[in-house]
């Protein structure tokens, strides 16, 4: 299927500017207000839909390159972990920084891993589990910055978010089971069979 040099670019162009943009949503996500929290929503749910869509766009376009390769998970990393460190620094009862280090390290661990495969000419398999992992913590994360945007808002709405927030146990169970997933897709691979986890390019 014949694609013009600038359909290309579209899924890398998206993927850059996941990149671009996370630093400003996550300086936003530190200021008290209703609109700053409001602010680094929209620009969270803009870079979630990026990263959905480089991934539409490079399949309908049969536009896959190295480079997409590498940048779409570090975009992933860089937003997913930023925003979770943030969190832990401005609301470490909702996100504690355990959390925050075990998610760190497995991804480390398999990036690790990836780089390990890849010097030996052979490329390390992406689960379709371990896609689902991160739009789980997207998810987890979408959910914490409408309730805390929502906090700021007046009673009832307010007292609402602040109670599922601060004082029930419904963000340590959803964190929990975020965890929980991160945990078992990352020992996916180192533990699945050669054959299934590696791919001789």
């Amino acid at each position: 299927m014949y694609t013009s040099a600038g359909l290309r670019y579209i899924p890398n162009v998206l993927t850059v500017a996941r990149i671009l943009v996370t630093p400003l949503l996550l300086v936003l996500l530190t200021v008290p207000s209703q609109e700053g929290q409001m602010s680094a929503l929209a620009l969270f749910v803009l870079a979630s839909l990026s990263d959905y869509y480089d991934g539409v766009l490079a399949r309908r376009y049969q536009v896959r390159s190295r480079l997409g390769q590498y940048l779409d998970p570090l975009a992933d990393k860089i937003l997913v972990i930023g925003t979770f460190v943030v969190l832990a620094l401005h609301a470490p009862t909702i996100v504690p920084w355990w959390a925050v280090a075990v998610i760190a390290l497995r991804d480390a661990s398999v990036t690790a891993l990836r780089s390990w495969v890849e010097a030996g000419g052979k490329t390390l398999q992406t689960y379709r589990v371990a896609k689902a992992k991160t739009m789980l913590q997207l998810l987890f994360l979408f959910s914490v910055l409408v309730l805390r945007t929502a906090t700021h808002m007046a009673a009832p709405v307010g007292q609402w978010a602040t109670w599922i927030l601060y004082e029930s146990i419904l963000p340590g169970v959803a964190l929990a089971g975020v965890v929980g997933v991160t945990l078992a897709t990352g020992a996916l691979y180192f533990m699945a069979p050669a054959e299934e986890r590696f791919e001789v390019e």
